[in-house]
């Protein structure tokens, strides 16, 4: 049995979180390579979380899921408040802690194939990227100062485009204001993110949810060695008062790594009602 330090995963982002018999269409795609999926209405987005025993698995999963998105939905009539470039909008293959040359070769060869077998605009970012251009970069010069990197050289008129990166694994992590001020939201985001000197690692943005009657902070941990996911919480409590609102719920999206599971405290797994079911490697396990 191939060691879970080899194990390849893929964090598939689609542009879709309420059609709810298409969502089960494409989970049943995945079979047993679909380790978590999270979907998120007022985004209108679904985040599919794959791995298997090998490489290989793992990329003829991902192609799978990707066939099935091309042919089920349509970007044409989609509303969400999340950014995005495509209806299979962000695929990162991530190297749990094996050679990052095998998440970034799956990156490119799966690029590759999405340029010639979907006909959609690819755009490399991260390790999978030459010069290594990060996601949040790469969605503000995709098309005007950024040509494709493989397939057509314009948007597919009914998918878009995709940006497919390779990294080491992150945590995608949101925050519930206790109100719909989406202004605080936006301050604390300000606030948290590296760019705009707040956390190493850290990308954030203020969303406000209407659906929910509420406002939301999501972060991207990308450099858990540098800000983990309690060290984030505790920062948001101080930007909430900041802002002069409060925090609600915590909302994980996809799994998280075990060795970042291990340096949470006791109190932190508590109240947030984690376990290490919400760990690649534990769920891997089940």
């Amino acid at each position: 049995m191939a060691s879970l330090k080899s194990v390849l995963e893929c964090v598939v982002n689609i542009s879709e979180g309420r059609d709810r018999s298409a969502l089960v269409e494409l989970a049943e795609v995945c079979g047993p390579t679909l380790l978590d999926q999270n979907i998120d209405y007022d985004h209108n987005r679904s985040v599919f979380t794959l791995a298997g025993p090998g490489p290989a698995d793992a990329i003829a999963a991902t192609v799978d899921l990707a066939r099935a998105v091309a042919s089920r939905l349509d970007l044409t009539n989609h509303h969400g408040v999340h950014p995005r470039l495509g209806a299979l909008d962000v695929v990162p293959f991530c190297e749990i802690e094996g050679p990052m040359a095998i998440a970034v070769e799956a990156a490119r060869a799966f690029g590759y194939w999405a340029g010639a077998e979907l006909d959609l605009p690819v755009f490399f970012y991260d390790e999978a990227d030459p010069e290594q251009r990060s996601l949040p970069v790469l969605r503000a010069q995709a098309f005007s100062s950024r040509a494709p990197d493989a397939g057509p050289n314009q948007p597919n008129p009914r998918l878009g485009a995709v940006a497919v990166g390779a990294r080491r694994p992150l945590i995608a992590v949101n925050f519930f204001l206790a109100s719909g001020d989406v202004t605080a939201a936006q301050e604390m985001a300000h606030i948290l993110r590296e760019r705009d000197g707040g956390l190493p690692g850290v990308r954030a943005l203020g969303f406000n949810l209407a659906d929910r009657g509420c406002a939301q902070v999501s972060l991207n941990l990308t450099d858990l060695e540098r800000t983990g996911l309690e060290q984030a919480a505790g920062a948001v409590e101080r930007a909430a008062a900041t802002a002069n609102c409060s925090i609600g719920e915590m909302e994980l999206i996809g799994l998280m790594p075990e060795s970042e599971f291990a340096r949470l405290s006791e109190e932190f797994v508590t109240r947030h009602r984690l376990s290490n079911n919400d760990t690649i490697e534990g769920r891997k396990r089940v």
